[in-house]
């Protein structure tokens, strides 16, 4: 994995960021204090400003990441967890999880929305692999049109069970209550990003097209239940913790992509961090804005995002795309053919 000077500098920024906002608060914390060991300050300290900043950053990174290897294997720039249904199947589940498990704790719920993430994500690229046509903005707005079917759902039977106020939580993305014990789960995307490094070669591979991928010697069908199994439990993670965040797996791989291109190893780093760090600083907007009220973070990354969003799509067709051709210098260089001696059979 190369790591540059940008890859320094997000690292950086990231770190400065973070620090930034564990002192960040409507309660005044001090350095000193903590080095003191004031009682009260350390007690709000450790109970929710550090959960609030590792939840934000692992957030980012997973929402991120999804985005990359979900783009990678559909072998299109506008497919990520929002525009697949991913994130609204996660949302149907935790619904579910409240219906039929009035007392479910935060690790059965996360169950449920990663089962049905999977499910709706599956669902998506079973449909998009088998249409005629590849689209680069039809097959994002077919994934947006199955994600409002989902979303109009879960409403009507949060609405039919008295669901509505429990729910509210989950549909939109916000960290304001994020505190020690009730967030914990979110640090299963640390695995999840060193299993998404080894097989990064594998899942250029599959992206490059199942006859591709066969002809190397790889199980297809695993590595592609594989990849997707990955991006719905990095998102099923955020989801049940924080609610849905937007567009994050959108942008971040897109633009990185534009500077690095699109091998997934070697861009997983820099995605991962500046996924993090967009999250940190729309979260920082969101706090400073009304202060010492809170906005909804996703309020932020939904108007950022768009913007973003409609700037790419001018780029991809009015610039120069990636096309089968980019993607196979890339392996080429990256001697993946290599990478696959021991393959899976």
């Amino acid at each position: 994995m190369y790591v540059n000077k940008v890859t320094l500098f997000l690292l950086f920024s990231t770190l400065a960021l973070s620090l930034y906002s564990l002192f960040t608060g409507v309660i005044e914390i001090n350095l000193q204090s903590l080095i003191n060991l004031d009682s009260h300050e350390l007690m709000v300290f450790l109970s929710s400003r550090l959960p609030r900043t590792v939840a934000l950053i692992l957030s980012g990174v997973a929402l991120a990441v999804a985005g990359l290897i979900m783009q990678n294997l559909c072998m299109n720039k506008f497919v990520s967890p929002s525009t697949s249904a991913t994130l609204s199947s996660a949302q149907f589940g935790i619904l579910v999880a409240f219906i039929f498990l009035p007392d479910s704790t935060l690790i059965s719920r996360a169950f449920f929305a990663f089962i049905f993430a999977i499910l709706g994500t599956f669902l998506f690229v079973s449909f998009i692999l088998k249409a005629k046509f590849k689209d680069i903005i039809m097959v994002p707005l077919i994934g947006i049109m199955f994600a409002n079917i989902i979303g109009g759902i879960t409403s009507f039977l949060a609405f039919k069970f008295e669901m509505t106020q429990a729910m509210s939580s989950v549909l939109v993305g916000h960290f304001s209550t994020i505190v020690k014990g009730n967030y914990e789960i979110v640090y299963i995307v640390l695995p999840l990003l060193v299993i998404t490094f080894l097989y990064a070669n594998y899942f250029n591979i599959v992206g490059l097209g199942k006859n591709f991928a066969k002809n190397l010697g790889l199980n297809y069908n695993f590595i592609l239940f594989l990849g997707l199994g990955l991006c719905a439990a990095l998102s099923a993670s955020v989801v049940v913790v924080v609610g849905t965040i937007s567009y994050i797996g959108l942008i971040v791989p897109n633009l990185i992509a534009i500077y690095k291109g699109d091998n997934i190893k070697n861009n997983l780093l820099d995605t991962a961090l500046s996924g993090a760090l967009f999250v940190l600083i729309c979260d920082l907007v969101a706090r400073k804005i009304i202060y010492p009220y809170e906005l909804a973070i996703d309020l932020i990354t939904g108007i950022v995002g768009s913007i973003i969003f409609i700037l790419l799509i001018f780029y991809k067709l009015h610039g120069k795309a990636p096309t089968k051709n980019n993607l196979l210098a890339i392996f080429n260089k990256s001697k993946t053919q290599n990478a696959c001696s021991n393959t899976i059979r």
